[in-house]
């Protein structure tokens, strides 16, 4: 669940630029290769600082999980996707504004949660639990768009309102996955138009839309 980036860290705390500069350092590197030492630099703070608000770098990854969550909720909450009357309207106009917000290099957009749930899944299951944490959590606020739109055109069938909204997440990490490997937010783009046309077809909008390029 990508946020408009931030090429450097928000002036305040020194909690809060951490998680920023983590943020910004671990879409960019991912987590292994992301050192303290380094996002002390990037921070402009302390190692000191650093060892004060979190007791290590798993806990930095947490942390950032967490602060991620919060963020892009209230980012996601004010975006226009929200403003149609029609559900089936507002659930198509969120693809097209996640859509949207695909721009710059992959570092830019992709989600943080996203990469590393990815890389330490396995090895570090607290901040995998953070990341499932926002990825599932942020699939649930669509799923009242969709059942609405479910009984509004009386649609139905072997998935639920709460599987295609997971089905978007899906789409959406594995755009970013392949936007990463071909190093092109077009990609990524590409596979929102398809998820667009896809959930055109499940509610029987024919003849499908041509999605916007």
């Amino acid at each position: 669940m990508p946020r408009p980036p931030k090429h450097a860290p928000e002036r305040g705390d020194a909690r809060t630029r951490l998680l920023e500069a983590a943020r910004d350092t671990i879409r960019a590197k991912g987590f292994a290769a992301t050192s303290v030492e380094e996002l002390c630099q990037v921070a402009e703070v302390t190692k000191g600082a650093f060892f004060h608000h979190f007791k290590s770098k798993e806990g930095l990854g947490v942390a950032a999980a967490e602060h991620w969550k919060e963020t892009t909720t209230a980012f996601f909450a004010s975006a226009p996707y929200h403003a149609p009357a029609d559900p089936l309207d507002r659930v198509l106009a969120y693809v097209a504004f996640r859509k949207s917000i695909i721009t710059g290099s992959p570092a830019e957009f992709c989600c943080l949660v996203g990469t590393l749930a990815q890389e330490v899944h396995a090895s570090a299951p607290d901040i995998r639990d953070a990341c499932a944490a926002s990825i599932f959590g942020h699939a649930q606020t669509l799923e009242a768009d969709i059942a609405a739109a479910m009984r509004k055109r009386r649609v139905s069938g072997g998935w639920t309102a709460a599987s295609l909204a997971r089905h978007t997440q899906t789409v959406i990490q594995g755009a970013f996955v392949l936007a990463k490997a071909g190093n092109d937010a077009a990609l990524a783009r590409e596979s929102l138009d398809h998820l667009d046309r896809y959930i055109r077809l499940l509610f029987r909008l024919t003849p499908p839309e041509k999605a916007s390029p």
